[in-house]
C-alpha cells in the first residue's frame, strides 16, 4: 500500500497568544499541576532553607557577595544570548534553506559543540593558546594571550552554546512550508529580504525558546567561568557550599529568582507575537540559491567548526597521543565500554521522559488558557538556572527526608528524575514552538471525521511536531551526556558516566585518558544526534 505525501499547508496566522482558543480541560490542569508539584523541590527547598536562615540571609543579600557577581553573570548570560541568537539563527537558515555544500553533514556536525563540557572546551582554548600550544606552534606568537576574564568566557560558551538556538529554529524551518519564500523569490525579492521578512517573523518562536535557553544555561554556568576565573554567582556558589552554606544557598535562590523573572518577562513577550501555524511536511523545502556568496558562507561556516569544535577536539587528541600505547590502546577501549554503554542509557532514557513530561505542559500553555499553566511554565524553566548541584543536593533533602521515598537515594529513577528536572526546559521550549505551530483547522478536520483525542494525537499532531519534539529530545540528551554535579552525587554506586571519567581523569593528571574519553563522547554524541533529531529532518528535505 502505498501513501501519498500530504499537501503542503498554507501559512496561516493564529489567534494572538493573548487570545487562547479555550479552557484547558480538566486532567490537562491535573497533569500540570502534578509536574508543578515535583519541578517546585528545588526551588521550594532553597526558599525553605533560606526562611530558616533568617537575619543571615539578609546580610548576604545587602552584601558584596550578590551585587558584583550578579551584575557580572548578567553580562555575561545576555552577551552570550544575543550572539547564539544571531550565530544559530544563520547557521539553522543555511542548513535548511539555502545550497550550502555538504548542509547534511552539517546539520549534525553543527550541533556537537554541545557536547563538549564547559570546562573542557575551557581547559582546550587555554592549551591551545598556551606557549607551545598548537596555536603557538601554528602562527609563532611568541608571548601567549591570557584567556582569562570577560571575554574568553564570553567566547568559549558562545562557541559551545549556539546550538541551543541552532537546533529549534532549523527544527521549525524542516516543517516550514516553501509556498509564500517560493513566491517572494518570483516576485524579485533577494535572499535577504525573504529571510528577513517571512523566515524570520516564522521562526520568532523558536529563536526566543534558544535565546532563554542559553541565557539560563550561561547563569548556572560553572566549569567554563571558574577556569577563567570570571568571578560569577555559580562561582561564589560553588565557592562557598562547603563552610559557607548561608551564601552558597541564599545565592542559589537568588538564581532561581532571576529565573523566574525572565521566564515571566519572556512569556508575557510572547503573549504579543503572533503564532504561525505552518507545517509544510511532505514537500522538499525552498532552497534559496547562495550564489557568489555560496563559498564565503561555507568558508565562514567551516572557520567556525575550526574553533568551536576541530580545536578542542585537536587538542583533546594531543592529550590522548601523549599517553602510553600499551595503557591507552585495547585496554583504555574496554574499560570505557560501560561508561559508553550507561551515557547511552541514562541519556535516551531522560530525552524520553523529560519530552514525555513536558508535551502536557507544551499543549496547556501553548493552546489554552490555565494559570497552572503560567505557574508550571515558570517552575520548569527555572529548573535549568539551577546549578545540577542545587538540584541534586535538594533532591538529597527531600528524599532522605521522606520516609517513603528515602530508598530511591542513588538509585537510577532518582537520577534520572533529577535529569529531567534540570534539563525539562529545553524539552519544553522546544515542544511548545513545535504545538503553537499546528494548525488548528486540521485538529477541527479529523475531530468532525469522528477521529478522539488520542487517535488524533497519534495520527495527525505528533507526526507534524516530530522534528520540533526531537530537536527538544536532542537537547537534553546532549546536556545529560555531559552532566557532572547530579551524576557524582546521585548516581548508583558503580555507575560511571563518560563525563564522569573524564572528571576524574582531569583531577587526578590523567589528561591522555581525559582526552580519549572526550573524543569518545563527541563521537558517541554525533551518532546519537543523527538518530534522535537530524534524521527526522532529512526525511523533509528530499
Amino acid at each position: 500500500m502505498t501513501t501519498t505525501a500530504p499537501a503542503p499547508t498554507p501559512l496561516v496566522s493564529a489567534p494572538l497568544a493573548s487570545e487562547p482558543r479555550s479552557r484547558a480541560p480538566r486532567a490537562l490542569v491535573v497533569t500540570g499541576a502534578v509536574v508543578a508539584a515535583l519541578f517546585a523541590g528545588p526551588v521550594l527547598y532553597l526558599a525553605i532553607r533560606t526562611v530558616g536562615f533568617g537575619d543571615g540571609a539578609l546580610d548576604v543579600l545587602g552584601s558584596s557577595d550578590l551585587a558584583g557577581p550578579l551584575a557580572r553573570t548578567l553580562l555575561l548570560a545576555t552577551s552570550v544570548s544575543a550572539a547564539c541568537v544571531l550565530l544559530g539563527t544563520a547557521l539553522a537558515w543555511l542548513v535548511t534553506r539555502t545550497d550550502l555544500p555538504g548542509r547534511r553533514v552539517l546539520r549534525v556536525v553543527l550541533v556537537l559543540p554541545l557536547v563538549i563540557p564547559s570546562f573542557v572546551g575551557a581547559f582546550a582554548l587555554q592549551a591551545a593558546f598556551a606557549s607551545g600550544g598548537l596555536l603557538d606552534r601554528l602562527l609563532d606568537f611568541g608571548l601567549a594571550p591570557r584567556i582569562e576574564g570577560f571575554w574568553a568566557a564570553f567566547a568559549v560558551l558562545t562557541l559551545l552554546s549556539y546550538p541551543y538556538v541552532y537546533l529549534p529554529v532549523a527544527a521549525r524551518l524542516a516543517v516550514l512550508p516553501p509556498a509564500l519564500e517560493e513566491s517572494a523569490r518570483s516576485l524579485g525579492r533577494t535572499p535577504i529580504e525573504v529571510f528577513r521578512t517571512l523566515v524570520l517573523p516564522q521562526t520568532s518562536g523558536a529563536i526566543a525558546a534558544g535565546a532563554l535557553l542559553t541565557f539560563l544555561y550561561c547563569v548556572s554556568e560553572f566549569g567554563a567561568v571558574s577556569l577563567v576565573r570570571y568571578d560569577t554567582l555559580t562561582l561564589r556558589i560553588e565557592a562557598t557550599r562547603l563552610f559557607d552554606r548561608e551564601t552558597s544557598i541564599t545565592l542559589s535562590l537568588v538564581l532561581a529568582l532571576v529565573a523566574l523573572v525572565v521566564v515571566t518577562a519572556e512569556r508575557a513577550m510572547a503573549r504579543r507575537r503572533t503564532v504561525i501555524e505552518a507545517v509544510g511536511a511532505g514537500r522538499r523545502v525552498h532552497q534559496t540559491p547562495l550564489g557568489r556568496w555560496r563559498v564565503p558562507a561555507l568558508v565562514g561556516v567551516l572557520i567556525l567548526m575550526l574553533v568551536a569544535l576541530v580545536a578542542p577536539i585537536t587538542v583533546l587528541a594531543e592529550w590522548a597521543a601523549r599517553g602510553d600505547s600499551g595503557r591507552f590502546g585495547v585496554g583504555v577501549a574496554d574499560d570505557l565500554l560501560g561508561p559508553v554503554a550507561n551515557t547511552v542509557v541514562i541519556s535516551v532514557v531522560t530525552a524520553l521522559v523529560a519530552t514525555l513530561a513536558v508535551l502536557p505542559i507544551a499543549y496547556l500553555t501553548a493552546r489554552h488558557r490555565s494559570r497552572v499553566g503560567g505557574v508550571v511554565n515558570a517552575l520548569v524553566v527555572a529548573g535549568f538556572a539551577l546549578p545540577g548541584l542545587v538540584i541534586a543536593l535538594a533532591l538529597v533533602f527531600w528524599v532522605l527526608g521522606t520516609p517513603v521515598v528515602s530508598g530511591l537515594y542513588q538509585s537510577f529513577p532518582l537520577l534520572v528524575f533529577a535529569y529531567v528536572v534540570h534539563f525539562g526546559a529545553q524539552a519544553l521550549r522546544a515542544s511548545q514552538v513545535a504545538v503553537s505551530g499546528l494548525p488548528a483547522r486540521l485538529d477541527d478536520a479529523a475531530r468532525a471525521l469522528g477521529a478522539r483525542r488520542w487517535r488524533r494525537l497519534r495520527t495527525v499532531e505528533l507526526p507534524l511536531m516530530a522534528p520540533g519534539l526531537a530537536a527538544g529530545a536532542g537537547l537534553v540528551l546532549l546536556a545529560t551526556m555531559k552532566e557532572l554535579p547530579a551524576t557524582l552525587l546521585l548516581a548508583p554506586i558503580g555507575f560511571d558516566t563518560l563525563a564522569t571519567r573524564i572528571w576524574s581523569a582531569s583531577e587526578t593528571g590523567l589528561m591522555a585518558r581525559a582526552g580519549l574519553t572526550s573524543i569518545v563522547l563527541v563521537a558517541l554524541s554525533a551518532v546519537l544526534t543523527w538518530a534522535v533529531t537530524i534524521r527526522r529532518m532529512d526525511r523533509l528535505d528530499r
